[in-house]
């Protein structure tokens, strides 16, 4: 799990292993991750892009870099959550995720980077 909190926004992601999803004869372990944005600041914000930096068990890294996220630049008002889900493939049964979202403040149009720390996508037999 993940819990950051930068300029007002806070980023909770829980990790999920997909087991009827996932191939492990194949190399194929797929994760879901379920985000929880919210603005604990006073001025209203939207989120305009995500970065992800993807490291699998072996240390090779992927990243992902794209407008908003699930198809959607949310707009946050003081107080106000936006909760989603997306998926992450890997090519071994252990890897990590961390990033960050590039903010805008819907007043004055300033932007800044919503940091989100390293959590783990884990097979739940694979860390004994």
């Amino acid at each position: 799990m993940s819990n950051t909190l930068t300029r007002g926004v806070r980023v909770i992601v829980t990790p999920e292993y997909l087991p009827e999803q996932s191939l492990p004869d194949a190399g194929r372990w797929l994760f879901a991750y379920h985000v929880i944005l919210r603005n604990e600041g006073k001025q209203a914000v939207q989120l305009l892009n995500r970065h992800w930096i993807i490291t699998n068990g072996e240390g090779e890294v992927d990243e992902v870099r794209g407008a908003g996220v699930i198809g959607q630049q949310p707009e946050l008002e003081p107080g106000a959550e936006f909760h989603y889900t997306s998926g992450c493939p890997l090519d071994t049964p252990v890897g990590t995720m961390h990033g960050e979202y590039e903010m805008r403040v819907i007043e004055t149009d300033d932007t800044f980077d919503v940091h989100i720390t390293p959590f783990r996508l884990a097979v739940p037999s694979a860390l004994n």
